[in-house]
């Protein structure tokens, strides 16, 4: 159709599928937006903080990049059903997150260090429940990705977004959401990151024997 060439006064018009379509891709972006704001708002309201939440929701990129991955690697276009399993997702790859901050927040109310040392303490005991949630939903979600059973081409899109989006959030999470943790409570150019530094070398100088004359 884009090399033909029409006669005066004939117009082409899409239809009403394809027209559909391109208003449902139209509103991805603000469906996500939306479920986004409602899950930080909810999360700030239950903190009492705007840091964990933002931590938090560091995964919904690396889960979007994951969704984008599958859908570019299997070659699904996107539809009404890859949009709800990106809204799906939003809700779903934030249990990890919080369930790890939740912790690590537990270890430093009670004073068992710093933000970094309840981080390292919080990680460990979390890393199995979090695999185990991951796996259980993922392969539950492997026969709708893969396209098996009678009409399954429907809801195939939303099974590969999910798929893998939770799987490629979840490995990332594990390695990321630490190191942002750390790094927002305690920014390396606020006063008390510089503060801990000028304390641990000056305890590593008070450490190190004098040297010997010659």
């Amino acid at each position: 159709m884009a090399g033909l060439t029409l006669p005066q006064g004939v117009t082409r018009l899409p239809s009403f599928a394809a027209e559909s379509n391109s208003q449902v891709q139209r509103s991805l972006i603000t469906l996500s937006g939306l479920a986004a704001f409602l899950v930080f708002t909810v999360m700030a309201v239950q903190y009492n903080s705007l840091i964990d939440p933002l931590v938090i929701m560091l995964t919904l990129p690396l889960a979007l990049a994951g969704g984008i991955l599958g859908l570019f690697v299997t070659q699904t276009a996107v539809g009404a059903t890859v949009i709800v399993g990106a809204v799906l997702l939003v809700g779903i790859v934030v249990n990890n997150a919080i369930i790890l901050v939740e912790l690590a927040n537990e270890y430093y109310d009670r004073g068992q260090g710093d933000r970094a040392e309840a981080i390292l303490m919080a990680a460990p005991e979390r890393l199995r429940p979090i695999l185990m949630t991951t796996v259980t939903t993922v392969l539950g979600l492997l026969p709708l990705a893969l396209g098996i059973g009678e009409g399954s081409e429907f809801l195939q899109p939303m099974g590969v977004v999910v798929f893998s989006g939770l799987s490629l959030a979840t490995l990332l999470t594990l390695f990321i959401i630490p190191c942002f943790y750390t790094l927002l409570h305690s920014p390396p150019w606020s006063r008390k990151a510089r503060l801990r530094r000028k304390v641990r070398k000056t305890t590593v100088e008070t450490a190190q024997p004098p040297a010997t004359p010659v």
